[in-house]
């Protein structure tokens, strides 16, 4: 069987062949006598069929694995020339020639892509500097103050006024539509904070103003897409009543209060707790300053300086992503527009493919820094962090595990952790931690 296998570069290859007629024909009756041990057709014991019959019967779906057959043949005796492994290819081989000959040949050309060699040099020179935050003596007296507030118990006000934004105010509350009490709609003594945005929208805003005792009815329209399709869109009356108004006055900040908020540290005072506000405050300002400036910069930086070739198909893939993506915010007459005049999809690839190859890049030299610096994440952990952040949204961990799953989401959270895990470890060497 001839064919030619050429490497158009480190990440890419072109295999080119004719499959004769005859190769095909004898790969249709080898798989023709396999299908008639196995098939069961009325009129014939199992095993027993014909294969003339298994011919006729399935032309069709036996034409295309003997196709199958003889292009794989070709692609596992190409990559061997080529010398590369099944391990080191990257997607799918893909066609970009499948031409059926009036003789019953065909010629293919197959793209191959595999993974390139990422030559990083001294990549720890390209570190940027990396700044020390420090944290003041404000903040943490800020942050000290919110906890307090945060912890300190509802009290009634010592004298009676009109509801302000920031009070919670102790009210009975029943929901109607069109007159009728709808289920879910009633509370008694409920402790609303005003300005928290956890009601309807335009509820809390009416409840300003109203004195102790007082009734009111507040209407609100339910927003359209409110989780209740009963109710979604709909206009709701809701008969309120006032009983008072309280505040939350902020604990004295002391020893005691140190001891609550540490119930694990043992003798904790409030320097012992100053100390972790500051260090839960670098943590936090160090984490959004290597995130949002470091680490861009330095991939940046990266993408500029390391070069080697990419897989063609891979670059292809992302740049069709940014397509479909940017054609998601396009009005139905820009989308009609390119339906009319297919240079301007062509137009709209170009422009997205410098970004699409930087973005590829990025992968591959994140890969190769992990690979460098011995990181790796486990799924473990990966499955770790879908249920901790699906626990913080009140949503459940093993439905949005499983959602992710069916998205084929993984591998790309996979892959974000791995990168912010030895980008840090970088940055924090660079720092002296």
């Amino acid at each position: 069987m001839e064919f030619n296998a050429n490497k158009v570069d480190e990440a890419n290859a072109v295999i080119s062949a004719t499959v004769a007629k005859d190769l095909i024909e004898k790969n249709l009756d080898k798989v023709a006598k396999e299908a008639a041990k196995t098939l069961d057709i009325q009129g014939f014991r199992k095993g027993k069929v014909p294969v003339s019959v298994v011919k006729q019967r399935y032309a069709d779906k036996l034409q295309q694995d003997a196709e199958g057959d003889a292009v794989r043949e070709i692609l596992t005796n190409a990559l061997a020339e080529l010398k590369i492994n099944n391990e080191d290819l990257v997607g799918e081989p893909s066609f970009s020639k499948f031409d059926k000959q009036e003789n019953g040949d065909i010629e293919i050309e197959i793209k191959v892509a595999c993974k390139p060699e990422v030559d990083l040099g001294d990549y720890k020179a390209l570190i940027p500097t990396v700044e020390d935050k420090q944290i003041s003596d404000k903040e943490i007296d800020e942050r000290l103050e919110e906890m307090s507030k945060a912890s300190a118990p509802l009290e009634k006000i010592k004298r009676k006024r009109m509801v302000r934004d920031g009070d919670f105010a102790v009210i009975d509350f029943e929901g109607f539509v069109d007159g009728v009490a709808f289920e879910g709609g009633k509370a008694e003594k409920y402790p609303l904070e005003i300005g928290s945005n956890s009601f309807i929208p335009g509820f809390e805003e009416q409840i300003i103003g109203m004195k102790y005792d007082e009734q009111k009815d507040v209407t609100v329209t339910f927003p359209e897409e409110y989780q209740s399709k009963e109710l979604a869109g709909k206009e709701a009356v809701f008969k309120v009543t006032l009983h008072e108004i309280q505040e939350k006055t902020a604990a004295e900040i002391d020893d005691e209060f140190a001891k609550k908020m540490l119930p694990q540290e043992e003798n904790a005072t409030v320097e012992t707790l100053k100390e972790k506000i500051k260090e839960q405050l670098k943590n936090a300002e160090m984490g959004k300053y290597y995130r949002e400036e470091l680490k861009p910069q330095y991939l940046d930086t990266l993408v500029e300086k390391v070069d080697f070739a990419l897989p063609s198909t891979v670059v292809e893939q992302e740049v069709n992503f940014a397509l479909n993506n940017k054609v998601k915010t396009m009005t139905e007459e820009e989308i009609k527009g390119l339906q009319e005049d297919a240079s301007k999809v062509e137009s709209m690839r170009d422009e997205l493919k410098e970004d699409a190859e930087k973005s590829v890049k990025a992968t591959f030299i994140v890969d190769a820094l992990a690979k460098a610096e011995g990181v790796d994440v486990t799924d473990q952990e990966v499955t770790q962090v879908i249920y901790y952040e699906a626990m913080q949204m009140g949503q459940n961990p093993q439905d949005v595990l499983k959602q992710y799953q069916e998205a084929g989401y993984l591998p790309a959270i996979k892959m974000s952790m791995i990168e912010d895990k030895v980008i840090t470890k970088l940055l924090d060497e660079k720092l002296g931690k």
